[in-house]
C-alpha cells in the first residue's frame, strides 16, 4: 500500500512538472487571476504552452498592450489579448501597470467625464493609454501626454464592474 501511494505521489508530481493538468491549480502568485496587465517588452513572444519548449503562436512587438492573465503556471501566464487570442507568456514580459486599448472607430478623449465637454484629441483603434482612474461610465487616462477622460466602453482592458482609483 506504501509503495503504490508513493507511485501515485510520483505520478502527479510528474504530472505537474510536465505542465499537463489544471494551470490554475499550480497558480504561482498571490494575486486574482483573472486580472489585466500589460506587455512590458517591445518584442514579447507567446507560446502554445508553459515552457520555452513550445512553439511560439505570436509575437507582441509593441510594449504597452493590455492582456488578461486568465491563468498561471510557475513563471509561465496564460494571457488573452484584445482579440480574444490566447497563449502564454513569461511574467518577465509582463508588467501590472494599467493601460487600455482604444477599439471599434475613432474615439473622443473629453476634458471632463461628460460627452458635452470639451475634446482633448480625437484617439485611433490600437491607441493605447495609460489609466489613472475610472468610475462606472468613465475611465480618466493620459495618451502621448494628453489626459482626459474616455468612455469605458470604447476601451478594452478594464472589468465592466471594476473602479480604479
Amino acid at each position: 500500500m506504501v509503495r503504490r501511494n508513493l507511485c501515485l505521489c510520483l505520478l502527479a508530481a510528474g504530472i505537474a512538472a510536465a505542465g499537463i493538468g489544471d494551470a490554475r491549480s499550480q497558480a504561482s502568485s498571490e494575486r486574482p487571476v483573472p486580472r489585466f496587465a500589460s506587455v512590458k517588452a517591445g518584442e514579447a513572444n507567446v507560446r502554445t504552452g508553459p515552457g520555452e519548449r513550445y512553439p511560439i503562436k505570436w509575437t507582441f512587438v509593441q510594449a504597452g498592450l493590455p492582456v488578461e492573465i486568465i491563468a498561471e503556471w510557475e513563471p509561465w501566464r496564460k494571457i488573452r489579448d484584445w482579440e480574444g487570442q490566447e497563449g502564454w507568456i513569461h511574467r518577465a514580459l509582463l508588467t501590472s501597470k494599467r493601460r487600455v486599448l482604444v477599439f471599434g472607430e475613432t474615439r473622443t478623449l473629453y476634458r471632463r467625464a461628460d460627452a458635452s465637454s470639451p475634446a482633448v484629441v480625437l484617439l485611433q483603434p490600437g491607441i493605447v493609454a495609460d489609466i489613472e482612474d475610472c468610475d462606472p461610465e468613465w475611465c480618466r487616462v493620459e495618451v502621448r501626454n494628453y489626459r482626459g477622460w474616455l468612455r469605458r466602453d470604447d476601451v478594452w482592458g478594464i472589468y465592466p464592474d471594476e473602479i480604479i482609483d
